[in-house]
């Protein structure tokens, strides 16, 4: 199954509200929406991408229990990015300083926040070029670091506030630079 992009203009704008209610109303459908309004219905990953992206999920919530400087969110989360998207990166992280200023409710619903830090891991429905597109979203909404990894090319692209994206070639270990305190990321358990 493909990724479908559905334009429901001709009805109606969906209001955030409306959009968290149609998610809690289909919880076995996995939705996005980009910055035009348009619900996009989210490809399940098959068996590989999801061991791959547990494993993912699993070393970044290790190092954050060890130091406790922010959040971990899985692909589940939808988050509200300020140009009106709703995204769900593989992998998050929110500082503590900037989750803890966030309401009970707007931490229940689709946290209104671009993560500090967004993790993508291409599977086979994706294309790279929507991929890149979503990543350069997320910088310009105000992530600080992004990974988009591509199992399949063995390859990384390293995405920064103001900067040219860095392409790495089958890397062993990524930094998370300042933005991650002595965070690793090992690809070889991977």
């Amino acid at each position: 199954m493909n990724t479908v992009t559905l334009n429901l203009e001709a009805i109606a704008k969906i209001a955030d509200d409306q959009f968290h209610e149609l998610c809690l109303a289909n919880p076995d459908i996995k939705f996005e929406r980009n910055s035009k309004g348009e619900v996009i219905i989210v490809a399940p990953t098959g068996g590989e991408t999801g061991i791959y992206n547990a494993g993912l999920v699993a070393q970044f919530w290790i190092w954050n229990n060890r130091f406790k400087l922010g959040k971990v969110f899985d692909s589940s989360t939808c988050f509200k990015l300020p140009n009106n998207a709703n995204r769900s990166p593989d992998v998050s992280w929110i500082s503590l300083e900037r989750w803890n200023a966030l309401t009970d409710s707007q931490k229940e619903k689709f946290p209104p926040i671009t993560p500090d830090f967004v993790l993508e891991l291409m599977s086979p429905t994706d294309t790279r070029k929507e991929t890149q597109a979503k990543m350069q979203e997320y910088i310009e909404n105000g992530a600080r670091l992004g990974w988009l990894l591509d199992r399949r090319a063995n390859i990384v692209e390293i995405y920064r506030q103001n900067q040219a994206v860095e392409v790495l070639t089958n890397p062993d270990v990524l930094s998370g630079e300042d933005i991650l305190p002595e965070f690793s990321l090992d690809l070889r358990s991977l």
